[in-house]
């Protein structure tokens, strides 16, 4: 009897499921954390189950959301550090948040993927150039992100600071230096403000440079570190390029993430990497303790035998830990996330209506999106994304007029006779382009004499045209001394010589009421053609009697 009732306690505390174990004898399973099995049937394998946990080996940054992984709002644009939890844009000249779950940088300034810690880093500038939005150059350009430490870092105490500084393609990344700046108050967050030639935060008061690193790459990701010993109390910091000022033909541009800032002696256990991660294999090592156990994870699930201090030849992608037992310790590391990089870069291009364009060892001639991978010097892919569209032929109809004796030029060619022709031209995007000309004379005749003698034939000097003239705005006729004989405007076009004596069509061969004499006159006259515009024509003229 007391038997049964201690079953049904024992049912009532663990549980009824644990009854067959109890009535055959059977005692529940633990977690066995370093077998890469799911020891209890609860579906979590090792590091994975609740059963494995223990504290975090390694530092924990004084500085607050070092990742920028914690926002109150996703970057839709530049200049939305705000969005970054407890991040302070430290400068007048703004940084930028990149984040996964909005905004991912400029298109000519993409950062290198994927980020060394979580979705979200920051870019910064370091000078700007004159541009089409921009009012002029400014070497003073300096970008910051500021904090306030979520405790103050102690005068004479030593810290370190590591941190990852990404780089875009080049020449927008040329080598620099980034400094790490303190200050006793936050209050001395943001400074410059207004100024956006203010530069670096020691222009001012309030601001101490407290350690700098030269920084170099190419479309990638290095780890930094400076130790810093401060003199002061230091409570608010400042991240970002140089005090000297810049002077480049582009931007300069940069990024940080996975801000670390913590006692030196804090960073003794880290994982430590050996070998390009695009070598597909690398060493993992962890500092060597006699009086410590090692066991390595991937993904949380352990690698059964791997208990050295060193993790040999890894390829897989994935991430990585260690799990160290002391004497009367369990720690487990940070998470090492061994991913192997590419480099991605878009080409925006076109090709000429039925002209191939070579690609990928491919001659494409359709518009679309093409893709090609290539491999760097360390053996990354490297992905190369062709948006391709196709130039049309260009083709246009052009109608000209000329007076005869002239030339029309298309391109290299001139043309002088009436009639219809082709022409092949080059476009501005070097494709070709058709153009179709109509070509024709002015239908205008002026004659080479005229004889006023009141016989109704040629009695008049004017112009004889077809509709290609519009208006006879204004004729001049001189005699042989320069002297003016005839002036007029608003002439009539005349095609009919029995009216010519009954229309304002042209001169009569009169001066001041008389006859002029007869010989060589000069005209001027300013005709109005059909296209709008005014010509000044002139010529020499027999009167004759």
């Amino acid at each position: 009897m007391h038997s049964f009732l201690y079953i049904l306690a024992a049912a009532f505390f663990l549980g009824w499921n644990l009854l067959p174990d109890l009535f055959f004898g059977k005692t529940a399973m633990v977690e066995d954390c370093a077998n890469g099995l799911d020891d209890d049937d609860d579906g979590l394998i090792d590091l994975n189950d609740p059963d494995c946990e223990c504290p975090e080996a390694g530092p924990i940054s004084l500085i607050p959301n070092p990742s920028f992984e914690d926002t109150v709002c996703c970057p839709s644009s530049r200049s939305q550090l705000h969005c970054a939890d407890s991040w302070i844009q430290a400068s007048e000249a703004t940084t930028d948040l990149l984040h996964t779950c909005g905004w991912m940088g400029w298109d000519d300034l993409p950062p290198p993927l994927p980020f060394p810690d979580g979705d979200a880093c920051v870019g910064f500038r370091n000078g700007r150039p004159a541009g089409p939005n921009e009012p002029g150059s400014n070497p003073n350009w300096k970008e910051y992100a500021g904090a306030c430490l979520l405790s103050p870092l102690k005068a004479g105490v030593t810290y370190k600071f590591e941190f990852h500084v990404g780089f875009t393609k080049q020449p927008a990344s040329p080598a620099t230096t980034l400094v790490f700046f303190g200050s006793p108050d936050c209050s001395n967050l943001p400074f410059g403000e207004g100024n956006e030639y203010y530069g670096c935060p020691t222009n001012g008061f309030g601001w101490v440079n407290m350690g700098s690193v030269a920084i170099n790459g190419t479309f990638q990701w290095k780890k930094y570190d400076i130790t810093v010993t401060p003199s002061q109390d230091i409570h608010a910091i400042a991240i970002g390029p140089s005090c000297p000022e810049v002077f480049y033909p582009f931007s300069p541009y940069y990024f940080f993430d996975n801000l670390v800032l913590a006692l030196e002696e804090d960073f003794t256990f880290n994982i430590t990497p050996t070998g390009h991660p695009c070598s597909g294999s690398i060493d993992l090592s962890m500092p060597f303790r006699d009086t410590l156990q090692y066991q390595w994870y991937k993904d949380g699930i352990a690698l059964v035998g791997q208990t050295g201090s060193k993790l040999a030849g890894i390829g897989e992608e994935g991430d990585y830990q260690v799990r160290l037992i002391g004497p009367n310790s369990c720690r487990i590391s940070k998470v090492f996330r061994h991913h192997i990089p590419f480099f991605g870069s878009t080409i925006h291009t076109y090709t000429c209506e039925g002209k191939p364009y070579f690609f990928h060892q491919e001659n494409l001639m359709s518009a679309g999106t093409y893709y090609d991978t290539l491999k760097t010097a360390d053996n990354c892919d490297s992905i190369i994304q062709l948006n391709l569209a196709i130039a049309p032929i260009q083709s246009d109809t052009v109608s000209v007029k000329i007076f005869e004796g002239e030339s029309y030029k298309i391109g290299n060619k001139r043309y002088q006779k009436p009639g219809e022709f082709d022409a092949v031209l080059s476009s501005y995007q070097g494709c070709d382009s058709l153009v179709r000309l109509y070509l024709d004379f002015y239908k205008i005749f002026i004659p080479s004499a005229f004889s006023p003698n009141g016989d109704g034939f040629n009695d008049v000097f004017t112009i004889f045209s077809g509709e290609d003239v519009k208006e006879i705005r204004e004729m001049k006729v001189f005699n042989r001394w320069g002297d003016l004989a005839y002036s007029s405007s608003d002439i009539t076009t005349n095609t009919n010589v029995a009216s010519a004596n009954k229309n304002n069509i042209g001169w009569d061969g009169t001066k001041g009421g008389k006859d002029a004499d007869t010989g060589i006159y000069t005209y001027f006259v300013r005709v109005v053609f059909d296209d709008g515009k005014d010509r000044l024509l002139k010529g020499s003229v027999a009167l004759l009697r």
